[in-house]
């Protein structure tokens, strides 16, 4: 799977649903319009009012035996449209700002309960631990963790607008009945969802398909509203006028409701041809992940041998039907309605073998006496294995920058294999502070130690006690002796282990610890490629998770932006070569429209100008960043090597631009 074609496509199904969407629109427009003519035909002419023989004053209409309805009125066209895109518009865009939380606001709107890092309960661990290894194989930041704890069937969603504010969710039914495997499967599958760019898609798909629901809606509550206006209206109902109003409004709510509930029927039915086109896609994606169709086809076949399948109880799950791994309501139009391809399809497509039977689940698989590697509570690659490290400052060789940019936002079986590594390889200790909201800030301090320098490390000490405060000083103290043996390259990974527990930092106590961070990065009066990649990373990430729905302004030209690619080029040569002005040139080269625009390197590596050049670099379009990072990949293989510094310089560049580069795999 290609990254850049999967968001390509991405964009293209955005444009294919907003073009269906416009036409279900004007259809919509088209009955409220005929729907209107036809009530203008049908009013009352003029009034007229008299007193009858008992003195009660009385209101006739008279009817104008000649009037003629046409069929062209540009008046009513014009008011039905004004208030047919007034009203659609509006309720799509509340639908959009309910959601503009992110993910975590969709999880919690189905009853999702967010996992507990620190959980003792096994299935919830088990589940961590492998959206943990998908999180850290794909680069991606680590995901929200929810639990949809009412619901006994076998599903799962993954729901965002970024990869900054996404979050996994599966129901208790998964965790209960599904393997190891079959959850990996699962997850693999909705990790797809994340990389292919189809969870904004999702997003937009249900406040579009609201905004045209809330029409019938508007229409069932005024006939509901009529229901006690014509018992109050019960004395009188000798009044002709007042049965006319009555009357008239009960055809306007008639009318509403069906013009309605017609353009919600279409745009269900464009929801479902949405999503099933995605769905085989996703699977195939899963399975070429974990190089294991029988974990996705295992958890398949148990949705269709169980006798709640996937079907959930929650009223609010409808809504979002499209975001879930199987079909999450039953149709009520046979296949028309349905968001996911037929179960016996899917498995097929992945085991063409397929005989036709499924599988029965278990009341509950017993994790507890599963093997500690099958039940996920320790990675499969122990830590003594050749993916461990051994030198810190060491440089891995063999480093293709075609394969590297292939890498991106892509999942493959050694990915996942270096991430089971590399969690076996940390310290538990570490872990357990990435996992921990109190300790998380601390274990970045800590990251930012300089083991080196005895009388800059002390410097750093003291600014933590200032800053910080004792409790703090005790917790860095207590993680020192994992700090000092941990892995130069598993340092960044533990940022994204910890970006969860980071993002629950009160608006209020940030500026204090990003000033902490920065006096412990100027201790030594230098700042390092690390440092710089760990703070860059670390303010987007958090900034994006507070605002995902924030516009961005894309630029389409590379001439816009010479000179920002200029200065990330010029800051990589200098940071990672010991000739700058070849590794400069090697990079240049890959941009054959701009080399002639691109100045000579600086005389040094000013990381406050990347740092203001990856902003304008992170609205670019992605034509510009995939061939920027495929530049910049050949800037730092310019002497044949990558050290794990000049790797972690790259990853922060490339997730400033969205691209999520996985870890070094040695």
């Amino acid at each position: 799977m290609d990254f850049f074609e999967a968001q390509a496509r991405a964009k293209k199904r955005t444009s294919r649903l907003v073009a269906l969407f416009i036409v279900a629109l004007i259809g919509t427009i088209a009955a409220g319009y005929f729907g209107a003519v036809f009530l203008t035909g049908k009013i009352p002419g003029k009034a007229t009012r008299y007193r009858d023989r008992q003195g009660r004053t009385r209101v006739e209409y008279q009817s104008d035996p000649g009037r003629v309805t046409s069929l062209w009125q540009p008046q009513t066209l014009a008011l039905v449209s004004f208030g047919t895109l007034a009203v659609v518009g509006l309720a799509s865009l509340y639908k959009w700002n309910e959601f503009s939380g992110g993910g975590a606001a969709v999880a919690e709107s189905v009853n999702g309960r967010r996992v507990d890092p620190h959980t003792t309960d096994l299935a919830e661990r088990r589940l961590l631990n492998v959206v943990e290894e998908m999180a850290l194989a794909s680069g991606v930041p680590m995901p929200g963790v929810f639990i949809l704890h009412d619901e006994a069937g076998i599903n799962a969603f993954a729901a965002g607008l970024t990869t900054s504010d996404a979050v996994v969710a599966v129901t208790r039914g998964t965790m209960e009945k599904l393997t190891r495997d079959e959850l990996q499967g699962v997850v693999a599958h909705e990790f797809s969802h994340i990389l292919n760019g189809d969870m904004r898609l999702n997003l937009r798909l249900t406040a579009l398909i609201f905004g045209i629901l809330v029409i019938g809606l508007s229409g069932r509550g005024l006939l509901w509203s009529l229901r006690y206006a014509s018992l109050s209206d019960s004395r009188d109902r000798d009044e002709k006028g007042s049965n006319n109003i009555v009357f008239l409004l009960g055809a306007i709510g008639l009318g509403l409701l069906v013009i309605g509930y017609v353009g919600y029927f279409f745009g269900r039915l464009i929801q479902a041809a949405v999503s099933r086109q995605r769905e085989f896609l996703a699977d195939a994606s899963a399975v070429q992940f974990t190089r294991n169709p029988t974990g996705l086809g295992g958890a398949l076949k148990k949705i269709g041998g169980f006798a709640i399948g996937s079907s959930l109880t929650s009223n609010k799950s409808a809504a979002i039907g499209h975001f879930f791994f199987a079909q999450s309501f039953r149709s009520n139009f046979g296949g028309l309605w349905a968001t996911h391809p037929p179960l016996d399809e899917r498995i097929r497509a992945i085991e063409p073998s397929f005989d036709g039977h499924f599988i029965e689940p278990p009341e509950v698989v017993d994790v507890a006496h599963e093997s500690f590697v099958t039940a996920g509570l320790v990675s499969p690659t122990h830590p003594t294995l050749a993916h461990r490290i051994e030198n810190q400052n060491s440089k891995t060789k063999n480093f293709d920058a075609a394969a590297a940019v292939a890498s991106i936002g892509t999942l493959t079986s050694a990915a996942i294999a270096n991430a089971q590594s590399l969690l076996a390889a940390t310290s538990p200790r570490l872990l357990a502070a990435a996992r921990s909201a109190s300790e998380a800030p601390v274990l970045l301090f800590g990251l930012l130690l300089d083991f080196s320098d005895e009388t800059v490390q002390r410097r750093q000490l003291a600014f933590v006690a200032s800053r910080a405060g004792g409790e703090a000083l005790r917790t860095l103290e207590e993680l020192k002796p994992a700090l000092r043996d941990l892995d130069a390259s598993h340092r960044l990974p533990l940022l994204q282990l910890a970006l969860p527990a980071l993002k629950s930092i009160e608006p209020s106590a940030l500026a204090p610890f990003f000033e902490t961070l920065d006096e412990l990065v100027h201790a030594d009066g230098r700042v390092s490629p690390f440092e710089f990649a760990l703070q860059k990373l670390l303010i987007r990430e958090l900034a994006r998770s507070r605002s995902p729905s924030a516009p961005i302004v894309q630029i389409y030209s590379f001439q816009a932006v010479a000179d920002e690619i200029a200065t990330v080029l010029s800051v990589l040569a200098h940071a990672t070569s010991a000739d700058p002005s070849a590794a400069f040139a090697a990079g240049a080269e890959q941009l054959k429209l701009l080399q002639s625009r691109l100045s000579a390197p600086t005389t040094s590596a000013d990381l406050v100008a990347l740092d203001a050049a990856l902003d304008k670099l992170a609205t670019a379009s992605a034509p510009i960043k995939q061939r920027l990072l495929h530049a910049a990949i050949h800037v730092v293989l310019a002497d044949g090597v990558v050290a794990v510094e000049e790797y972690e310089l790259l990853r922060a560049i490339a997730a400033t631009l969205d691209l999520p580069l996985p870890p070094l795999s040695r």
